[in-house]
């Protein structure tokens, strides 16, 4: 059963739900304002990986308007919203494990919860990517759902629909080690409990790293 695959059938098919529930990102706004503010370079190459509707893209190119963003999206769903929501914005279909398939280097890169849609394999192997797609000082911001990598598995997905989808719980202790190990220095690292996670021992994580 390709998990991946069913991942990208329920955006599909939700693109208007998420958006709709997700489009308010201001618990997060502080971690957004301090990937921006450590991008000290104008007209900044940035691109994003795991865009959706266009959300953090949007939020993104009000506070700096001057970057050269490129959005990525591998449901072509929300890609639809994400043009929608950016028409000016250059936003492209892509699966975030073939970043290295790019042959331009960023400055900064910003990936908004897809690693819960990657295996600890697969998300070990985006830092590596990351790694090697990004400039040298280069901004990385990534975020994930926190929890025991062991409780991953199916279940009802936030849209509400029938079709259960698989989540990777990552740990900060592996993602900080292959961050450190791919030649980066740990800006900033933040949790934040979602009203979702009630009653959970899950936590939202964000990583803010930069490229030496």
């Amino acid at each position: 059963m390709d998990k991946t695959k069913i991942a990208i059938e329920i955006f599909d098919k939700f693109a208007k739900v998420y958006q709709d529930k997700y489009m308010d990102l201001a618990m997060y706004h502080d971690t957004f304002d301090l990937f921006w503010e450590s991008i000290e370079k104008k007209n900044a190459e940035v691109l994003e990986v795991g865009c959706g509707p266009g959300n953090i893209t949007k939020y993104m190119l009000q506070k700096r308007p001057d970057f050269k963003l490129l959005a990525t999206d591998v449901s072509s769903k929300m890609i639809e919203l994400a043009k929608i929501n950016n028409p000016t914005t250059q936003i492209e279909m892509l699966d975030c494990r073939k970043i290295t398939t790019l042959t331009q280097k960023y400055d900064a890169i910003i990936s908004g919860f897809c690693l819960p849609y990657l295996s600890k394999e697969d998300a070990l192997q985006f830092i590596q990517d990351v790694s090697v797609v990004l400039k040298p000082n280069g901004i990385f911001y990534v975020s994930t759902m926190e929890d025991d990598y062991s409780k991953s598995g199916f279940t009802q997905p936030s849209s509400g629909g029938k079709q259960e989808i698989y989540i990777h719980y990552h740990e900060a202790g592996y993602l900080i080690e292959a961050l450190t190990g791919n030649g980066f220095t740990i800006m900033d690292k933040r949790r934040k409990t979602h009203p979702q996670y009630k009653d959970t021992t899950t936590k939202d994580l964000i990583i803010i790293a930069k490229k030496g």
